[in-house]
């Protein structure tokens, strides 16, 4: 791709998608057909152009979503309305695994292979299809197959997601998926069965002593009234009457603290928000949970999305934010249609919008898609993504709470973190604190995925241990190790189940609670593999941006290659150059995936014996 438009031009399609979006060109500069201005030396509303900059990932989603990939000439198109070098719009396109630059059929079907799903079967199923539907990338019938990273499914593993593009783009989800099943919804999308209610995925639902989990298959996900019903819009009632100040008090008093894995405290990010002098300030929720095994804000999205569209208001108000990005990651296909159907009930019933509740406070809420790139959950690649760039990392400081999002303040949550502001708002924060620890406060959402009798999302306040989860879950007799917070977690031994479940008490016994990750592993699974998968999914979801983390994860690839099928002293040496490498990529690398890739494979040599 070169630095400079081309000759290739955008078909009918492909022009009336990116139009549908920015609406139709008004210059020849713009590419407009039409025209009697045909010098092009010189353009007009260069400036406004370039501020719509962040309108580039939802330009190529429209394409991939009419087209099913992004041709030379619609990249081209897209790229001079937006006035973004074609270079620069080739590297945000080729970033997301989700994109497609080169011809495909118009259907793709991305069958989950990691963690969960390989405990659960999907060798078979991508098996299957190899005899089906042919190799995986090859075209077959109209539609095409690739292996994919977690699709946030664990509960009903193995998994597959199917998306047909065109003028209405169709999607269907199958878990447990068979390769039968999976070769079905390849041909007809719009033909396969429903997926079951959210509530599937919540052994506890119904249940007393529930906070999170409350509404999720008692409430309609769709009706606001049904909502209000149960107690929503309160929070946000009591927020008005405490004030800004007042709201970031509660939640500083409540002790909420990020429950994506950072621990960081909830009250201190917003507190540090509002007091920035510089204007505007944003909001934003990363929806984004790409970890290997986490499915829980999915769940609280498709269950009960009224209460994030709550409890984001509320964080704009105490923070001073006017304008809000929910961050969503590009394979939830229902969490998009629920949310988006939640944020226009709110915003037509005065819940979003100029003058929220009569209060004459304004903010509304922008839905965001990913496109499949795991580092998009980090939170300054979250910034880069919105803006229109790859999602890449930013050195830290300066913090998001200083310059973020466009440069300006920012705070950030994440779904659970956020949904945590609602009882703590309607319950008060001493009431909220009671739950829990001294230093975990309230409850926490646990994905239990694996070899268990129950898979599904659990909440436990802080403080339970992991023996108490398991039993829940029904984990097996033949337990042979669980891996807590996903790929970048920890394994423990079955004589480690008294771990209290805690960001301190994990970190006290050597491992992390990340964001609730519980994956349960029998002896079926071959430990040496599995950690080349999680080998494998760092060196894939890499950004390349810093050479320790980039050269790192193919080196530790390389060398779990190596000795996947040897142990002792034949494997003595590269589990020496594992250790070293790993370190290397600890010490130096910017952001958290290169700090934390060699977590797990560390754990399983130390902890598991891996390879003696």
């Amino acid at each position: 791709m070169d630095l400079h438009f081309g000759d290739s031009k955008p078909t009918d399609e492909e022009r009336a998608a990116v139009d549908g979006l920015l609406g139709p060109p008004e210059s020849a500069w713009e590419g407009a057909d039409d025209r009697t201005d045909t010098d092009l030396r010189w353009a007009r509303g260069g400036r406004a152009a370039r501020e719509r900059r962040d309108l580039l990932l939802p330009g190529l989603h429209v394409l991939n979503d009419r087209v099913g990939w992004i041709s030379e000439g619609a990249l081209d198109y897209l790229c001079r309305r937006l006035t973004v070098p074609p270079a620069e719009g080739y590297g945000v396109a080729t970033f997301y695994a989700m994109f497609a630059v080169k011809p495909r059929p118009a259907t793709v079907v991305h069958v989950c292979t990691d963690l969960a799903c390989a405990a659960r079967g999907s060798a078979e199923v991508c098996a299957g299809l190899e005899r089906t539907l042919g190799p995986a990338g090859a075209a077959a019938s109209g539609a095409v197959w690739q292996p994919s990273p977690c699709l946030g499914l664990c509960e009903r593993a193995p998994a597959a997601l199917a998306i047909r593009a065109g003028e209405t783009p169709a999607t269907a989800v199958v878990a447990p998926a068979t390769a039968a099943a999976v070769a079905d919804a390849a041909r007809a999308p719009k033909e396969a069965a429903p997926e079951p209610p959210v509530a599937v995925a919540v052994p506890q639902a119904g249940s007393d002593g529930l906070t999170l989990l409350r509404r999720v298959g008692v409430v309609d996900p769709a009706s606001l009234d049904d909502y209000r019903a149960h107690g929503g819009y309160a929070a946000l009632r009591r927020a008005f009457a405490l004030g800004p100040a007042g709201v970031i008090r509660e939640v500083t008093e409540a002790g909420l603290v990020g429950r994506g894995g950072a621990a960081f405290p909830t009250g201190r990010k917003w507190a540090a928000t509002a007091q920035q002098p510089d204007h505007p300030h944003y909001l934003v929720c990363n929806a984004d949970e790409s970890e290997p095994g986490t499915f829980k804000d999915r769940v609280l999205m498709e269950g009960d999305p009224y209460a994030l569209i709550e409890a984001m208001t509320i964080a704009a108000y105490a923070t001073g934010a006017h304008r809000g990005y929910l961050y969503l990651r590009g394979e939830y296909p229902r969490a998009l249609h629920r949310l988006r159907t939640a944020a226009d009930r709110a915003r037509a019933r005065g819940f979003l919008g100029e003058d929220i509740m009569g209060q004459g406070f304004a903010f509304d809420i922008e839905i965001r898609r990913g496109a499949g790139a795991y580092i998009c959950g980090e939170e300054t690649a979250i910034f880069n993504s919105i803006e229109g760039r790859r999602g890449e990392p930013r050195s830290k400081p300066p913090f998001p709470v200083e310059k973020g999002l466009f440069g300006k303040p920012t705070a950030v949550n994440n779904v659970e973190t956020l949904v945590n502001v609602v009882p703590i708002l309607t319950e008060g924060a001493q009431a909220y604190a009671r739950t829990g620890t001294e230093t975990s406060t309230g409850t926490k959402l646990f994905c239990v995925s694996g070899a268990v009798a129950r898979p599904g999302i659990y909440e436990l306040p802080f403080g339970a241990r992991l023996r108490e989860l398991l039993e829940l879950a029904g984990a097996p007799e033949t337990l042979r190790a669980v891996l807590l917070g996903g790929a970048a977690g920890g394994f423990v031994r079955p004589d480690e189940l008294d771990i209290p479940l805690t960001f301190e008490g994990t970190r006290a016994a050597g491992t992390t609670l990340g964001s609730g990750v519980v994956l349960v592993l029998d002896e079926s699974v071959e430990l040496p593999r599995l950690l080349l998968r999680i080998a494998e999914f760092f060196r894939d979801e890499s950004c390349g941006q810093c050479v320790p983390c980039r050269v790192g994860t193919v080196r530790q690839e390389e060398a779990l290659h190596r000795i996947k099928d040897r142990t002792g002293a034949a494997a003595a040496g590269d589990i020496a150059l594992l250790r070293e490498v790993g370190q290397a990529m600890r010490d130096a690398s910017i952001c958290g995936l290169g700090q934390t890739a060699w977590n797990a494979v560390e754990s399983a040599i130390d902890r598991l014996g891996a390879f003696k």
